[in-house]
């Protein structure tokens, strides 16, 4: 398993669009899962001990940033054939029990994590109104293990700002993760 830090960003970039495939039988596209206040994309996967250890807060964090207009999405692009646990059967299986309220889509052509810059899981990218990029930063300080529950909230506070000022803050700190694991070329 490799470990690796988000890079930084051009922020103000667009959202690029996607019609992929959810867990709950649908496709969606970038625009149907926008909020009237922006727009939270997820790349994350089922069996990285990181995004394991950030589960039961993303969900809540989701709940609240839904609440705020922010439209969430989860996308999985790791390779399924080498990584079973990351299968589309799985994530139909983690969101269920985990309680998502976030639509969990699969990439499996990896094209839409490239179009994104995606490097790990987990790896957010936060949008404005105008899905202009504002956020490229972590959930919080936890690492393979869940931080203290009083720590700071780094991704709701910073799309919480975008939500009312459509700016996301000035110093952001990179989220770290497993590799995404891309398919043999």
């Amino acid at each position: 398993m490799v470990s690796t830090q988000t890079p930084l960003y051009d922020f103000g970039a667009p959202a690029p669009d996607f019609a992929l495939p959810g867990v709950d039988g649908r496709v969606w596209t970038r625009d149907q899962c926008a909020g009237p206040r922006g727009l939270l994309v997820m790349f994350i996967c089922n069996h990285c001990p990181y995004v394991q250890a950030i589960r039961d807060r993303l969900v809540r964090d989701v709940r609240e940033l839904t609440a705020l207009g922010i439209g969430c999405v989860a996308i999985s692009a790791n390779d399924a054939t080498d990584y079973p646990e990351d299968s589309f059967e799985n994530m139909q299986r983690v969101a269920s029990e985990w309680g998502f309220t976030f639509s969990y889509l699969y990439d499996e052509s990896q094209a839409i994590a490239r179009a994104y810059g995606a490097v790990c899981t987990p790896d957010f990218f936060g949008y404005n109104a105008e899905l202009g990029l504002q956020y490229r930063g972590r959930l919080d300080a936890s690492r393979k293990e869940a931080a203290p529950p009083d720590v700071r909230r780094d991704l709701f506070e910073a799309m919480k700002q975008v939500a009312e000022r459509g700016e996301g803050p000035a110093e952001q700190i990179p989220s770290i993760g497993c590799s995404i694991k891309w398919k043999a070329e």
